[in-house]
């Protein structure tokens, strides 16, 4: 096989994959790997996201190192949440208070150090922002989106969504079962902080009977009379499917804990549990819940994440061959582009009032708490 001209110049590469981990990660890393080889690019993986930049951990990237990884979850190069170069925790004051550092020019000098011309980095709005100092300085850089949740700026799907979709809607299928044989109120609650597109795609493809989201804010009264109005007219169960972002009106969302140490402290985590108490002590109809939580991050990325992420890692590289540096490839519509890498930087793709999924949803009698 003839190998082609590499016209951008660049002779090394970084790739690093920041942020929460997602099934998807590792078809990604290899896409890059092995079209940036294939077209005479030195490849260096950095360890855990912008830790690895931070404590240089920064290894060489094989064809051996990315063969036979596309169906594993999880990344093999480990991520981090908590590592923003600009803002990074190096331990305590003595008021107790975080103490912060800027680490950028010691990510600068390990770039520098190994030779590193260029970055992908593979992440959502906060790796995107962590790489626009770099970008400023002079690396080229190339994002790529993603989050289960769905919800970055500029792209209208992400990799890694389909298989959290799929995780959601098979345990919605599962608890339907156990729900129509003890007659109870099954909440599932699914993650989607600010953005419901997980409990909105996967609550629709189980047929769930009541969909909240943080987009709309919920009567609890209405949720209530609803599941009592089904067991009136012999639907003696409902299952809930619940973002863990959803909030009553007039309410705030309910936090698990709050990580000073993390450039996004808040952790949100409890709304299924205070729902089902809350209507099983108004209706007296016995109520249980499930959180999902990070199962719907892990296991084998579905056929759908596999394609769209070997799309996006091959985008990725095309991108940086023809010198359109310091862009996140992005799926609009049904065609690949490209649009500023910060562009998804402090702003999220909610899901639309008027979304047609919403309006599928409650032709077929689905309730949203409104």
């Amino acid at each position: 096989m003839t190998q082609p001209a590499n016209s951008s110049g660049v002779k090394r590469i970084g790739v690093l994959t920041g942020g929460g981990d997602c099934p998807g990660l590792n078809a990604v890393i290899r896409a890059v790997t092995k079209d940036a080889i294939f077209h005479g690019i030195e490849v260096l993986g950095i360890e855990d996201g912008f830790l690895g930049l931070i404590e240089d951990r920064i290894r060489p990237l094989h064809l051996d190192n990315v063969s036979n990884i596309l169906t594993d979850g999880g990344t093999i190069l480990g991520s981090s949440n908590k590592a923003n170069p600009q803002k990074f925790a190096v331990g305590k004051n003595d008021d107790g208070s975080v103490r912060w550092r800027d680490m950028t020019d010691v990510c600068m000098t390990h770039l520098e150090v190994h030779g590193i011309e260029a970055l992908v980095v593979i992440g959502g709005d906060g790796t995107m922002s962590a790489a626009k100092p770099f970008a400023d300085r002079g690396i080229k850089c190339i994002g790529v989106p993603k989050t289960i949740d769905n919800d970055l700026y500029g792209t209208d799907i992400t990799f890694g969504f389909s298989t959290a979709v799929s995780v959601a809607t098979e345990a919605l299928d599962r608890v339907h079962s156990t729900a129509a044989s003890h007659h109870r109120v099954m909440v599932v609650e699914v993650m989607g902080r600010n953005a419901g597109w997980i409990a909105l795609h996967a609550g629709v493809a189980s047929g769930s009977d009541v969909i909240l989201l943080p987009e709309i804010p919920f009567d609890l009264d209405t949720v209530c009379n609803f599941c009592v109005q089904r067991s009136q007219r012999g639907k003696r169960f409902t299952i809930i499917c619940c973002s863990e972002g959803a909030k009553p009106k007039g309410g705030e969302q309910i936090i698990e804990r709050v990580d000073p140490t993390s450039p996004d402290p808040i952790r949100l985590g409890g709304i299924g549990k205070w729902l089902s108490n809350q209507i099983e002590d108004k209706t007296e109809i016995e109520s249980r819940y499930v959180v999902l939580g990070h199962v719907q991050r892990g296991g084998t990325p579905c056929a759908g994440d596999r394609v769209l992420a070997t799309q996006f890692g091959h985008h990725a590289m095309e991108l940086l061959k023809q010198g359109k540096y310091n862009r996140l490839a992005v799926m609009q519509g049904t065609q690949l582009g490209d649009v500023e890498i910060t562009a998804a930087a402090d702003k999220q793709r909610l899901v639309p009032l008027d979304h047609p999924l919403i309006a599928a949803a409650r032709s077929v009698y689905t309730c949203f708490g409104d």
